[in-house]
């Protein structure tokens, strides 16, 4: 019975919470940065240009997918693959960093430090390359668990202009409260989205009917 009522009680938030996720047109989730999810498709934005991005656990998981934090440490593929054809014309480089500043998941270009703050926290670095298959695949071994950053470079040959990705993500732990800040402040920011535009009538739960008139 008090299961019941509890069920009862709720279920006008959880779909309150649906509808406010539908209505702010969420396709974006978990994002770290460069990289997201978009419609179950893992992607990394390099400034205006996408590709897929995977990583994969050849040793541990060899069939399984991830998107940006690693479960455990051990050796590690990613392979991005390009969607916008103007980056097989760009040479890209792949470095990974520690997080020794424990920056997190908002972490920017701008936050890293600099150039030698950025060679100082380095664990991997692939020197600029074309990929004219629009085919890259790192492979790094991480010995370690906490937090890295990725950066990608994206060098434009003629115009000598450079793209830039960063993407926060974790090796061996999953942060389940960051996760949650987000979609509580998701959460708030739609909700004032909706009021602001005359749908207050969301949030409005419903009386039991033996309260109405």
């Amino acid at each position: 019975m008090l299961v019941k009522q509890v069920a009862v009680m709720i279920k006008p938030f959880i779909a309150s919470l649906i509808w406010v996720w539908a209505a702010c047109g969420v396709s974006t989730v978990l994002a770290h940065g460069g990289v997201s999810v978009e419609d179950d498709v893992c992607l990394i934005n390099i400034d205006r240009y996408k590709a897929h991005f995977t990583g994969y656990l050849p040793q541990e998981r060899a069939t399984q997918e991830f998107c940006e934090d690693i479960p455990i440490a051990t050796e590690s593929i990613f392979v991005i693959d390009y969607i916008s054809d103007e980056l097989r014309e760009m040479e890209l480089d792949f470095r990974i960093i520690r997080d020794v500043n424990e920056i997190g998941v908002t972490a920017t270009f701008a936050d890293l430090g600099g150039e030698q703050a950025i060679e100082d926290a380095s664990v991997y670095y692939v020197e600029p390359k074309l990929y004219h298959k629009g085919v890259m695949n790192v492979r790094h071994n991480f010995t370690q668990d906490g937090g890295y950053i990725g950066i990608v470079h994206a060098h434009h040959i003629e115009t000598g202009l450079k793209y830039t990705s960063v993407f926060p993500f974790s090796v061996g732990q999953v942060s389940y409260a960051e996760y949650v800040k987000y979609f509580l402040a998701l959460f708030v920011a739609c909700g004032v989205f909706i009021y602001a535009g005359g749908r207050g009538h969301v949030f409005k739960v419903k009386p039991p009917r033996s309260a109405r008139g």
